[in-house]
């Protein structure tokens, strides 16, 4: 991540600081979510306490450094993808490399849907992807593999629906097979021919829990 606006920049000694505690920070987010301390970073990362502190001011100045490295990351997955020629292929790769992101990582799923700045992470992703992804869509459209009546915000509704898969079910690649059942839907000409990735389970059948509902 480059140094803000002006602000000059850190010494190689504090980068690879700030550096290490961003990387620690993925990490404890990703396995515990965000109640996670910024001690308990720092003890992650094998820093001292005052070490992230002069590095980030509170957990929160953390959190938004992350957050602006994940959307980096987000944003060249979209502009790669809409590069590719073939419209529906940039799309679903895209979509499920941004599934596969988050649904490991129980940190982002909080940052994206957590209180407090939720709603202005959002409006950023809006800002920063958004037009990306709404071109894929129409590019999509106008070739003719995507239904028409697929909109923009139909995608994040779809990451955070397989996301929680894996939270449900404690099975880390189930996910891809719920992912395709949702763009066979979405495809013009449905699955054509396609093999689900991923079989339910070992013996073919789910465990009694993962079917269970809700009782109200």
């Amino acid at each position: 991540m480059e140094t803000p606006a002006g602000q000059p920049p850190l010494r190689r000694d504090a980068e690879l600081n700030r550096q290490r505690l961003l990387a620690a920070a993925h990490e404890v987010f990703r396995d515990r979510g965000l109640s996670a301390t910024l001690e308990d970073v720092a003890r992650h990362a094998g820093v001292g306490i005052g070490t992230a502190y002069r590095r980030f001011a509170n957990r929160d100045a953390l959190i938004d450094a992350l957050f602006e490295d994940m959307i980096a990351k987000v944003a060249a997955m979209a502009v790669e993808a809409a590069e590719d020629p073939d419209a529906w292929r940039g799309l679903s790769t895209s979509l499920e490399r941004v599934c596969e992101l988050q649904t490991f990582d129980r940190g982002l799923r909080d940052i994206m849907l957590g209180t407090g700045r939720g709603r202005r992470r959002q409006e950023l992703v809006a800002e920063r992807i958004k037009p990306t992804v709404d071109a894929m869509i129409q590019r999509a459209k106008d070739q003719g593999v995507l239904r028409t009546d697929v909109e923009g915000w139909d995608l994040p509704m779809i990451q955070l629906m397989v996301a929680t898969i894996t939270d449900h079910t404690g099975h880390p690649d189930l996910w891809r097979r719920y992912l395709h059942l949702m763009l066979d839907g979405m495809r013009i000409g449905g699955a054509d021919g396609t093999t689900l990735p991923v079989a339910l389970f070992p013996d073919g059948q789910p465990p009694s829990e993962t079917l269970s509902l809700p009782q109200g």
